[in-house]
């Protein structure tokens, strides 16, 4: 694979990959896997030499931006997206005019539209961009993307739109609307993750069986997405960071100060944001987000089931 992607110099077909971490280098595994030169970016460098082991790239920031069509940013937040952007080495200073920024983090939807607008003023194309669907999906090339953005920043992603989504939503011309989308979903998917969380820990204080909690729900109208692709990690003991706590602490966060400034009142919403605030306060905030569940057990003494699965 590495040979045929070091010898990809197709206008269109060279991107920047910022941001290795579960979703991202599933995400570059299906860019590369497309086709596409990706140079990728780590903090982490054992796993920034891997990936560009996998892509037969290894060049400076500054010599792949000169050449990228684009850039991918899968980091965390909106701070981090800024730093990638405009900080000392940001790519709006070495991106060429004419290259789209696809911006996948969770952000606020006005950093967003101010994004888009600070990056007008290089000649760089913006698509607000957030992502959906786990490291599985994203590793598949099958994450729906909610995006919106000028139709040629649309026009310019398109390959790397088409390697990594199996559905895209098109929700408008300009930046904005795509995050907001996001904090929909992520409203549900927090909500829904406690409120598996607490199933689970009321099935057994209830003297059920965590499997059997597994094998009868998903089948009955209680179930929802987030039950069962959650619901195998309690079973199995499983809290490695699949997707973390504090991740939801930073989402449900940016939802509920939206909320605030809409005078609208969330209170669902804002009762499992402190669960996953006391979660992250007891040290939980880098296990996997059904980590939740431990915040009953402390509570009321009820065994969870043990570890059942195989490092990697």
């Amino acid at each position: 694979m590495s040979a045929a992607v070091q010898d990809t110099t197709v206008s269109g077909k060279n991107f920047l990959l910022i941001g290795l971490g579960a979703m991202g280098y599933g995400m570059g595994r299906s860019l590369l896997r497309a086709g596409l030169r990706v140079d990728g970016f780590d903090l982490n460098a054992e796993t920034q030499a891997r990936f560009r082991t996998e892509a037969g790239l290894d060049r400076t920031l500054a010599e792949a931006a000169g050449e990228a069509d684009g850039a991918i940013l899968v980091v965390v937040n909106g701070a981090q997206t800024s730093e990638a952007l405009f900080g000392a080495n940001g790519l709006a200073e070495r991106l060429k005019p004419g290259a789209v920024v696809i911006s996948c983090a969770t952000i606020d939807p006005q950093q967003a539209i101010a994004f888009e607008q600070r990056l007008a003023e290089k000649g760089i194309l913006y698509l607000d961009a957030p992502i959906s669907g786990g490291s599985a999906r994203a590793a598949q090339g099958k994450l729906s993307i909610m995006a919106s953005g000028r139709p040629e920043a649309f026009a310019k992603a398109e390959p790397a739109l088409d390697a990594m989504a199996e559905t895209l939503f098109r929700l408008g011309d300009k930046a904005g609307p795509g995050s907001a989308m996001k904090s929909v979903n992520q409203l549900l998917a927090g909500i829904h993750i406690a409120a598996t969380a607490e199933a689970f820990a009321f099935g057994i204080a209830q003297g059920l069986d965590a499997d059997q909690i597994m094998q009868v729900i998903p089948a009955c109208a209680g179930s929802s997405w987030m039950f069962q692709n959650r619901g195998p990690y309690i079973a199995d003991g499983d809290y490695r960071p699949h997707s973390a706590v504090d991740i939801f602490v930073k989402d449900l966060g940016i939802v509920t100060e939206a909320a605030s400034g809409a005078a609208l009142d969330l209170p669902v919403s804002q009762a499992a944001l402190e669960r996953y605030r006391a979660a992250s306060a007891a040290g939980m905030g880098r296990e996997g987000d059904v980590a939740l569940v431990k915040l009953y057990a402390a509570q009321s003494g009820i065994d969870l089931p043990p570890k059942r699965y195989e490092d990697k």
